[in-house]
C-alpha cells in the first residue's frame, strides 16, 4: 500500500503539481502547471501563495531556505527568463545576468545567497552565486565554455557541472577562497552534481566506462559508484541532507523507482509505491517531489523510514536522480533555452 501523501499547493481541475523543496518548518516551494504548460511558482506556508512573474506569463521554484526564502526562475516583461529571490513581504527581485539576456536560480542556503547560471556577454552561460542584493558573481568553468551549479551548503560551498576545455562537462565543487575543481566521474567521459550537504558530501550522476549514468556519493576526495549495487538501469542522486540520507531514482526503460539510502540500507519503491519525482529531502525526513495520477503530477511526499517495497541486503542499492530532475520541471521548462546543458533527461 502506498505511503504517499498529497501535498495541498492549490492546483485546481485539470492543473498540475509539483513540490520542489521544503524546509524544517514544512514551507514547501511548488509549481503548478496548467494543461498548457504554462507554470506558475507557489509557496505553501500554512496556505498555498502564488509568487507571481517579473512581469512575464510563466515562473517557477527551485529552493527554500529555513527562513522561508524561495529562489526560482520567472520571465520577465521582455520574455526573457530571470533568476530571482522572493523573501517574505517583500516582492520578487530579479537577480539579474552576468551580461547576457537571462539567468536561472537552482538553490539557496540559509543565509540567502542564491547559486545557479546565467548568460554571459558572449553568449554562453556560467555559474554564479549572489547573495540576493548585487549583482552576481561569475563562477568560472573548467577551461570549457559553459557551466552550471545546483547546489549551495551553509558554508558557501557550490556544487554543479561545468565544461573542461575538450566539452566534457564533469561535477565540480566551489569552495570560497579556494576556486572550482573537479571532483572525477566512475570511469566515463562526464558527471554531474547535485547536491552538497554541510557536512561536505555531494551527490549526483557519472558516466561509467560502459557508458551507463549512476548515482554517485563523494566524501573526502572518494567516489563511491551507488548504481553498480543496484545492477541495472541508469540511477541519479538528486538531494541529500545534513544526516547523510540521499534521495533519487532509477530508470528502466519508461519506469521510474524512487529510493531512499538511510541507515546504510537503501528502499526501492516501484511506481505507483513511491514519488515519480524526488526532488529533495529535508532534516525532518520529508521526501518531496510528485506522483503521477490521472495522466498529471500530482505534488506528493512520503516518509524516508517508509518500509522497503523491494531490498538486495544490507548494502541494496543506493543513489539516484537526474541532475536535473535536479531541476525536475526547470529543466524540461528550460531544455528549450539553454540547448547547450546536455542535462540528463528525466
Amino acid at each position: 500500500m502506498s505511503a504517499l501523501t498529497t501535498l495541498p499547493l492549490g492546483a485546481r481541475g485539470a492543473e498540475a503539481s509539483i513540490a520542489v523543496d521544503v524546509n524544517a518548518h514544512g514551507q514547501i516551494a511548488g509549481i503548478i502547471e496548467e494543461d498548457d504548460g504554462r507554470q506558475r511558482a507557489v509557496l505553501y506556508d500554512k496556505r498555498p501563495i502564488e509568487l507571481g512573474t517579473l512581469g512575464g506569463s510563466d515562473s517557477n521554484t527551485k529552493g527554500i531556505n529555513a527562513g522561508g526564502d524561495v529562489v526560482g526562475t520567472a520571465q520577465d516583461s521582455d520574455g526573457h527568463w530571470r533568476a530571482f529571490i522572493f523573501r517574505s513581504g517583500d516582492k520578487m527581485r530579479d537577480l539579474g545576468t552576468l551580461g547576457g539576456n537571462s539567468s536561472y536560480g537552482a538553490a539557496i542556503n540559509n543565509a540567502g545567497q542564491v547559486v545557479g547560471f546565467a548568460d554571459t556577454s558572449d553568449g554562453y552561460f556560467h555559474a554564479f552565486s549572489s547573495d540576493g542584493e548585487h549583482a552576481p558573481v561569475d563562477l568560472g568553468t573548467l577551461g570549457g565554455n559553459i557551466s552550471y551549479a545546483a547546489g549551495v551548503n551553509n558554508h558557501g560551498d557550490v556544487v554543479g557541472t561545468a565544461a573542461l576545455a575538450d566539452g566534457y562537462r564533469r561535477a565540480f565543487v566551489y569552495q570560497p577562497g579556494a576556486g572550482m575543481r573537479e571532483i572525477g566521474t566512475l570511469g566515463g567521459r562526464s558527471s554531474a552534481a547535485s547536491g552538497i550537504n554541510d557536512q561536505g558530501v555531494i551527490v549526483g550522476a557519472s558516466e561509467t566506462a560502459g557508458r551507463r549514468w549512476h548515482a554517485f556519493v563523494w566524501e573526502r576526495g572518494h567516489m563511491t559508484d551507488l548504481g553498480a549495487l543496484i545492477g541495472y538501469g541508469d540511477s541519479f542522486a538528486t538531494a541529500v541532507n545534513n544526516a547523510g540520507h540521499v534521495v533519487g531514482s532509477i530508470r528502466i526503460g519508461e519506469e521510474r523507482r524512487s529510493f531512499v539510502y538511510r541507515d546504510g540500507k537503501i528502499t526501492v519503491h516501484p511506481g505507483g509505491y513511491g514519488l515519480y519525482l524526488v526532488n529533495a529531502i529535508n532534516a525532518d525526513e520529508l521526501v518531496i517531489g510528485a506522483q503521477y495520477v490521472g495522466k498529471k503530477f500530482a505534488a506528493s511526499s512520503m516518509h524516508s523510514s517508509q518500509p522497503a517495497v523491494a531490498t538486495h541486503g544490507s548494502q541494496e542499492f543506493l543513489g539516484l536522480v537526474a541532475i536535473v530532475l535536479t531541476a525536475a520541471v526547470g529543466v524540461v521548462l528550460y531544455r528549450r533555452r539553454y540547448r547547450g546543458i546536455k542535462l540528463l533527461s528525466a
